[in-house]
């Protein structure tokens, strides 16, 4: 049978997206481009792990280069990024056509707001694209919770808006570096995904707990 795509080479490879069998050429060439790939497709997951033996990461070409971080700077900041990614997660999972670089425009461009705002500039980029703009709000107010619920941690402290405007930029570097560019690509959302066991998605962001 050949292949439905191309319709010259056989179809030998199973594709889980189409329901049907395709070639491994198509398969190589159209993953995450016209073919919406679910994230446990076998074909998907050897992909990925054959790009990430292979990533090289130019320090030159992460947004906010100047922004450096160290080790311990997950450490130190561990439930804020969780809070974040969590955020993300949850709404990926409400919204399925969330893909990495709806992710990384909405990191990247709360970011800047708060970039600007610890420079005393209260100025917010508008988002043209809905579900960018929708996870850029989605983020911000996660933010807001997380700095409630320090507030009312007695001792604990609050959150600076320099601590947020570092914890995005983090995440922004590190889904920079792990987005595939693909049109429908996933790999950072599977990334941060697989942190969290799936029926945490039906619960509210709310229910994380602070250390």
């Amino acid at each position: 049978m050949a292949c439905p795509i191309c319709n010259k080479r056989k179809a030998k490879r199973l594709c889980p997206a189409r329901a049907e069998s395709i070639c491994a050429i198509c398969c190589g060439e159209q993953r995450e481009v016209t073919i919406d790939c679910p994230s446990d497709c076998a074909h998907l997951q050897a992909s990925r792990e054959y790009d990430y033996s292979r990533l090289v990461v130019d320090p030159e070409t992460l947004p906010f280069k100047e922004a450096k971080f160290g080790r311990q700077f997950a450490r130190s900041y561990g439930p804020l990024l969780a809070a974040l990614d969590y955020a993300i997660v949850r709404f990926a999972a409400e919204h399925r056509a969330l893909v990495d670089t709806d992710v990384l425009a909405a990191l990247r461009t709360l970011a800047e707001t708060y970039q600007t705002q610890t420079s005393g500039i209260i100025y917010e980029k508008p988002i043209d694209y809905a579900l960018q703009r929708d996870l850029y709000g989605a983020l911000k107010t996660a933010i807001g919770e997380f700095r409630t619920k320090l507030e009312q941690q007695a001792g604990v402290g609050t959150l600076r808006d320099s601590e947020a405007r570092d914890c995005l930029i983090f995440l922004t570097q590190l889904a920079a570096v792990y987005q595939n560019g693909r049109p429908k690509g996933r790999a950072y959302l599977d990334l941060i995904r697989a942190q969290f066991p799936k029926e945490e998605f039906q619960k509210s962001a709310s229910s994380i707990v602070l250390p």
